[in-house]
């Protein structure tokens, strides 16, 4: 039997990292973890967290002029972007020193520097090198960009929590949830924003009515979405940037921000040299537990590219330390999974689109969109949006998407409904709160006239 420096060599401490480290510290077993970053990992230090800080501190716009409607008189508000960003980077300090403390008190070692693996049973990090029954890959992902000319002069979402001032335009190129959530955070706060997608509509994977309905309300606050547009070139000038569009459209802007999405940031650790077996976009192939092409080595979190989603990554740590440091197997169920977009206004989803629903077999759509109850005295013009989708043959709600303030806490709620297999009926039989938003989801009777698979 040989013998090892550890029994587990984690390679991240973000959210995934962290959980699957500390249960199986917790567990017994002799563990490290290897950070070269901050603690936390992308959630708690570039992502999650700091982005909902900078929504909620964004609102407050909206709230301020939703205040006069109910008889407040804040006068003129004032904003100071240094005073977000120092007040975020404060909590972000605090939420690192708890995981620290938790993998202190699980037993964890930590070991700072970039860890790369020398070979199946052995990472080595600034020189040295420490041995492990087990490696577990939790790295995480990194922004990737396209290879257009200018791309150097431009931000990632990484930076854009840490700009040291606000600039008075910024063109965001693409569509996805990080694009649309820092579009609203923008615009929100004064920011003259435009939006460049390739495609034809936002946030694609989502259900129609939702893309549609997001797109119109983030055009109706005075957002710019440019559809099915190329950007070719990004020049800097005396005062900011010309970003040039296929064609010959130049815009010009202040700032360039690109969220065209993310890569496994696996690049570079020794991964492909120890014979772990990637996929082309660099993501660790791994089966149902976690375990790569290499019998020693696991993975877990973004770098395995399968949901992308904080609360999967440790869903996935704790099914990791419980199978193999708890004598307790465990897979993980990617089954609905409820996810949020915090954009503004926010969505709340769970379950399968009307598309993805239409491929399996027939299905009933119910569909609210009212005015809520807040804005008939603040007079915003803004629209909230239900929709549930069932299965005709079971009754079963197989899809819930839900736009509009409060709908990421409903949808966690109708994720445990959906898992639990409920149906229409049983909406239909619970008794909704008076006055909510949520209640529409147990008073929709009316099945919406079936046009097919166009929405």
């Amino acid at each position: 039997m040989p013998q090892y420096d550890f029994d587990l060599i984690t390679l991240g401490a973000g959210s995934g990292g962290v959980r699957a480290s500390r249960l199986a510290g917790g567990y017994g077993a002799r563990v490290a973890v290897v950070e070269e970053s901050r603690l936390g990992g992308t959630c708690v230090m570039r992502g999650c967290v700091p982005k909902k800080l900078l929504v909620y501190g964004a609102h407050f716009a909206e709230d301020f002029e939703d205040a006069r409607g109910f008889g407040w008189d804040v006068g003129e508000p004032t904003f100071d972007w240094p005073t977000l960003i120092a007040n975020k980077n404060k909590e972000l300090d605090r939420l690192e020193g708890i995981y620290g403390r938790i993998l202190r008190d699980s037993g964890v070692n930590i070991i700072e520097g970039r860890g790369k693996l020398a070979d199946a049973h052995t990472v080595e990090v600034a020189g040295k090198h420490y041995t492990a029954e087990r490696i577990l890959v939790a790295c995480g992902g990194w922004p990737s960009m396209p290879d257009v000319p200018g791309i150097e002069h431009v931000i990632t979402s990484n930076e854009a929590l840490d700009l040291p001032s606000l600039p008075e335009s910024i063109v965001i190129v693409g569509g996805g949830y990080i694009a649309v959530e820092f579009a609203g955070i923008f615009n929100a706060l004064g920011v003259d924003v435009t939006v460049i997608i390739r495609a034809g509509n936002i946030l694609r994977g989502f259900d129609d009515d939702i893309r549609n309905t997001l797109a119109a309300e983030m055009e109706k606050k005075g957002i710019t979405i440019c559809r099915e547009t190329i950007v070719r070139s990004i020049e800097k000038n005396e005062t900011g940037y010309s970003v040039r569009l296929a064609g010959s459209e130049v815009l010009e802007t202040d700032l360039v921000m690109y969220a065209t999405g993310r890569a496994p940031n696996t690049k570079g650790i020794g991964l492909e040299e120890a014979g772990v077996k990637l996929e082309k976009n660099g993501s660790v192939c791994v089966n149902d537990w976690n375990q790569s092409s290499v019998e020693s080595v696991y993975a877990l979190g973004d770098c395995t590219d399968r949901v992308q989603l904080t609360p999967v990554a440790i869903a996935e740590g704790r099914a990791f330390s419980e199978t193999n440091y708890n004598d307790n197997p465990i897979k993980v169920d990617y089954a609905d999974i409820p996810s949020a977009v915090f954009s503004t206004p926010p969505i709340g989803t769970v379950g399968l689109t009307e598309e993805q629903a239409r491929e399996k077999g027939p299905i009933d759509v119910y569909i609210s969109r009212f005015k809520p109850m807040k804005h008939t005295l603040s007079g915003r013009d803004e629209t909230t949006l239900m929709k549930l989708i069932v299965d005709q043959k079971t009754d079963k709600v197989i899809g819930c998407h839900l736009l509009g303030p409060d709908c990421p806490e409903i949808a966690q709620i109708l994720g445990v409904a959906l898992k639990c297999g409920a149906t229409k009926a049983q909406f239909d039989a619970t008794i909704g709160i008076h006055p909510t938003a949520a209640e529409e989801l147990v008073t929709m009777r009316e099945k919406r006239p079936d046009h097919g698979s166009k929405t």
